[in-house]
């Protein structure tokens, strides 16, 4: 088992500039190692990731889409655990994000060498706000399949070359993809049982946006006057 840093060197001499790609060295927790990869390389990066002798990343362990929307805008304190809630949230952007922002969609792709006990994260953006699209890697690793449906589903990203690119998640007829940034909390439509078509039917949601905190503070009776200052109360103090 090498260490991150000479595996980083045998990735950058593979799919890096020294081997004749662009992919670069990104962020990542300690202990990883990621590498991003443009969406043009994408495959001919996961073959070498796989078939190279010295990497010999043989299984994606998963694969899960990303939306940048709000990604740099709120800066939170997560490199520790912390008991103050959110007040960990140190700056916010008063502007809205812009849904059509450039590259605003990517996927992560995390893999395994069994061979020589390492894991490696791959990240690469979809070119195309408007139409994210990405090759399919199901020819590379077979698991991609349902993967890259639940990509699909969850943030409308395509995979070109996907051999049956269907929901997997969402019911018939869904709308839109909830794992989206602008997705509404609520939903856009909603089902009930119609009685007079004996059947379900699907409708326009109903449900009313409200903050879950409470209008009305509980009168508290101990401090009625009526009873703080009668007799018994100052004889038990």
């Amino acid at each position: 088992m090498m260490d991150l840093e000479s595996l980083a060197e045998q990735v950058q001499a593979q799919i890096g500039t020294a081997g004749g790609g662009s992919a670069r060295r990104g962020t990542s927790l300690a202990g990883e190692i990621a590498f991003e990869v443009e969406a043009g390389e994408l495959l001919q990066a996961c073959r070498t990731l796989r078939d190279s002798p010295q990497l010999r990343f043989e299984m994606l362990m998963d694969l899960a889409g990303i939306d940048y929307l709000h990604y740099g805008r709120d800066e939170w304190q997560t490199q520790s655990a912390t008991n103050t809630g959110f007040s960990r949230g140190r700056v916010a952007r008063a502007s809205a994000p812009d849904p059509l922002m450039p590259a605003r969609f990517g996927v992560t792709y995390q893999l395994m060498s069994i061979t020589h006990n390492q894991r490696l994260t791959l990240r690469v953006r979809c070119p195309d706000t408007r139409e994210p699209v990405l090759d399919s890697v199901v020819g590379v690793w077979a698991a991609a399949n349902w993967y890259e449906r639940e990509a699909f589903d969850l943030y409308g990203i395509l995979f070109r070359g996907h051999p049956d690119l269907r929901r997997l998640l969402t019911d018939y007829g869904f709308i839109g993809h909830p794992f989206r940034k602008d997705f509404p909390l609520i939903g856009n439509v909603e089902v009930q049982y119609d009685a007079q078509k004996r059947r379900v039917v699907y409708q326009p949601v109903s449900i009313v946006p409200r903050v879950l905190v409470p209008k009305v503070i509980r009168h508290d009776n101990r401090y009625e006057p009526a009873l703080k200052d009668a007799p018994d109360a100052k004889d038990s103090k």
